[in-house]
């Protein structure tokens, strides 16, 4: 076969594009092997805030993590903790590999180990105070001095923004009684232990219906962008793109998007480091406990 040569300069547009498809193949082969040999036999841990009790959390994310595992290769097992304040001692040892946390912890773990935010839900995130239907509180300010059951000091939406309204914009002093979880400060105003709660609509929605019933929403805190999953650095980046997109595949379709909703992440979106680093202008550390204290 005769080839002739071309002068420089006058390659064919035709044999470019030929020529770029072979070296773009081969660099996509090069990277799916390199991504297929890191992934062989690999194990990572997913860290979950301990919103709720631990075999409601447990039946919430081990069908999404089976689901995960079986789309991206990998073996992802969710790793629980007992209460949120042993949850920040964990993400803040670097213990998860994966991660899935409240907005202000996503700040934590980003300066304490780098943590890299992935993914959350479109749909921003407001605290709320709750309380009894037949209670006489119309007011904020009317809970000064009064009891106020959150899940714990960190919790974001029902805890952080909640405390910060009511001391910045509101000057309104309270009581706070941690119940651990978002299910038993609820229970707490639902059985008079406490005159509010504070909480996210969210987990309020998820209660039993009874509860839900027993209460009604007092007020709403500013929006901000939801709880997201992020992944150590130390997970390699081809895996964290697998589970980001694997993710973002799951939520197109019903059955996906059904078990994502009960996190919730109905519609989940691909997070940003800057979307995070804005909340620093809120000077939430006032009210943030650091673990321990």
């Amino acid at each position: 076969m005769r080839v002739r040569n071309l002068p420089v300069g006058q390659i064919s547009l035709k044999s470019f594009h030929t020529v770029l498809r072979i070296m773009q193949a081969v660099l996509l082969a090069a990277f799916v092997c390199a991504a297929g040999l890191v992934r062989a036999d690999t194990g990572y841990s997913f860290g979950v805030v301990p919103q709720f009790e631990a075999r409601e959390l447990a039946s919430i994310w081990v069908p999404i993590l089976t689901e995960l595992s079986k789309r991206t290769g990998l073996r992802l097992s969710m790793k629980g903790s007992p209460r949120i304040p042993e949850f920040e001692v964990a993400f803040e040892a670097g213990e998860f590999d994966f991660a899935y946390m409240n907005p202000y912890h996503a700040l934590v773990a980003a300066r304490k180990q780098g943590y890299i935010p992935l993914l959350r839900d479109a749909k921003p995130l407001f605290g709320i105070i709750a309380v009894r239907k037949d209670s006489p509180y119309h007011d904020v300010r009317e809970l000064a001095g009064k009891k106020i059951s959150f899940p714990a000091p960190n919790a974001f939406g029902a805890s952080l923004l909640i405390r910060a309204d009511l001391d910045a914009v509101f000057h309104t002093k309270i009581e706070a009684l941690y119940a651990q979880t978002h299910t038993s400060a609820y229970l707490n105003t639902a059985l008079g232990i406490s005159e509010a709660t504070g909480g996210i609509k969210a987990t309020l929605d998820q209660q039993p219906q009874d509860i839900r019933d027993s209460l009604r929403i007092l007020y709403e805190t500013r929006q901000v962008p939801s709880h997201p999953i992020l992944a150590h650095p130390r997970v390699p980046q081809a895996h964290r793109l697998l589970v980001q997109e694997a993710v973002l595949a799951m939520a197109a379709t019903p059955e996906g998007a059904a078990l994502l909703a009960k996190v919730p992440m109905a519609k989940p979106a691909k997070a940003t480091v800057a979307e995070f680093a804005a909340l620093k202008n809120w000077k939430l550390e006032k009210y943030y406990v650091k673990s321990g204290g």
